[in-house]
């Protein structure tokens, strides 16, 4: 019973989880648009209100003309939409996905023993850990260095060192799995952070100045902005991290520490071409394919690397179980797979322990979830969750052939 309330909580948690994002980020997407579309006004109404910018567009049937304000606007209108509550929603809800996903079985999700065998009670601590400190350091890099000269590319540099130090010991204290969308749940949760920390009460302060008829100190724009970049070029980074729990090739290499900071600079390099088009498109800048053709190169590099090794015949590893009684080219059946079921597979799905209502300990419920254990096996190889029962790649094999043979329950 606790698994199947566990699964939706999970569904519905991920559902919602998904959902907020997609607020979020297309509304951070389509500002940072807006900032790089707009041009100077031509109404002279518009000039004398202080408009630094518009933009027109259509959409939907309707014509659309938003301004923005080189400081504050004349006056406040009645109705002064923010933006935050997409920000703030999508964190409880992935934190929440996290707790229910890694954290409340963190023996089978968070903690890989061949890894680092940690107690579940300092493995969640340490995991929580990443999410604070990584905030902390990061906006002391922001203090620090964000005013000096050059400061955006000192900060660059800063965060990007912090991120592939937080990368290579996530890879190396936890599961692969967790590692990769523990970064990710630390990149969310600065990106949150600097919505609740820096932009909105730089917001608030700026729209009290203006209604206390006071001047509006500039700093507080220019923290928002700042922070608010940041956040873009962190998206996709989020985003693959997020993804890649589906997708075990990567999280699964033995350098996938490099894998994940490679792929997280690519996301960064594509952000920035795409940040950057609107306004080669007026003129204001070089076109920024470069950065577009560093971040696909970088992801076809990866795609050769990763490109799994010949493997050899299981027929020919003796450290195969069943592989010696079986040819490449016979048929495997259930007498063939018991042997591995019984050694890799029952704890889990075998007499005592159904997981997910999957019990694998006899032919006929062996054939009914064949294309599951297929997928979850060979395709995908997430089961045995984080190996922990030492599945062979030649044993792997044979759950293959089992499958393209026609899943045979003899």
């Amino acid at each position: 019973m606790e698994s199947y309330l566990l699964d939706w909580a999970n569904l519905l948690l991920r559902w919602a989880h998904v959902i907020t994002a997609i607020a979020w980020i297309g509304s951070s997407f389509y500002f940072v648009f807006l900032d790089s579309s707009l041009t100077p006004p031509e109404d002279q109404d518009l000039k004398q209100q202080g408009v630094s910018g518009e933009l027109w567009a259509v959409h939907g049937g309707g014509f659309y003309h938003p301004v923005k304000f080189a400081g504050a606007p004349p006056k406040l209108p009645q109705n002064l939409h923010w933006f935050y509550w997409e920000s703030y929603t999508t964190w409880l809800t992935g934190f929440s996905l996290f707790t229910v996903s890694y954290l409340w079985n963190a023996r089978t999700y968070l903690i890989d023993a061949s890894v680092r065998a940690w107690h579940p009670h300092a493995a969640i601590a340490v995991a929580i850990a990443f999410l604070l400190v990584f905030w902390v350091a990061y906006d002391q890099i922001c203090r620090r260095l964000g005013q000096r000269k050059n400061g955006d590319a000192l900060v660059g540099v800063g965060v990007a060192v912090l991120v592939c130090i937080a990368s290579w010991l996530a890879c190396h204290w936890f599961s692969g799995r967790a590692a990769f969308l523990l970064i990710g749940a630390m990149l969310a949760t600065t990106m949150t952070a600097n919505v609740a920390h820096w932009i909105i009460p730089g917001q608030r302060k700026m729209v009290a100045s203006i209604q206390a008829g006071e001047p509006v100190d500039p700093i507080h724009g220019w923290r928002g902005k700042q922070r608010s970049v940041h956040n873009t070029y962190f998206t996709l980074p989020v985003l693959f991290a997020m993804l890649s729990n589906h997708y075990s090739f990567t999280y699964s290499h033995p350098q996938n520490w490099l894998v994940l900071i490679l792929m997280m600079f690519a996301g960064a390099a594509i952000r920035q071409f795409f940040v950057l088009r609107h306004g080669f498109k007026l003129g204001r800048n070089k076109h920024p394919w470069p950065y577009a053709a560093v971040g696909v190169v970088a992801i076809l590099g990866l795609v050769v690397w990763l490109k799994p090794a010949p493997q050899p015949d299981p027929a020919t590893d003796s450290g195969a179980i069943g592989a010696v009684s079986t040819g490449a080219n016979t048929t495997i059946g259930y007498k063939e797979m018991q042997p591995v079921l019984a050694q890799r597979c029952y704890m889990c799905h075998g007499e005592a322990v159904q997981m997910k209502n999957v019990r694998l300990d006899s032919p006929q419920g062996l054939a009914s979830h064949a294309q599951a254990v297929y997928q979850q096996v060979v395709v995908t190889k997430i089961m045995p969750m984080s190996n922990a029962t030492h599945i062979t790649d030649a044993e792997r094999d044979l759950f293959k052939r089992w499958f393209e043979g026609g899943a045979s329950v003899q």
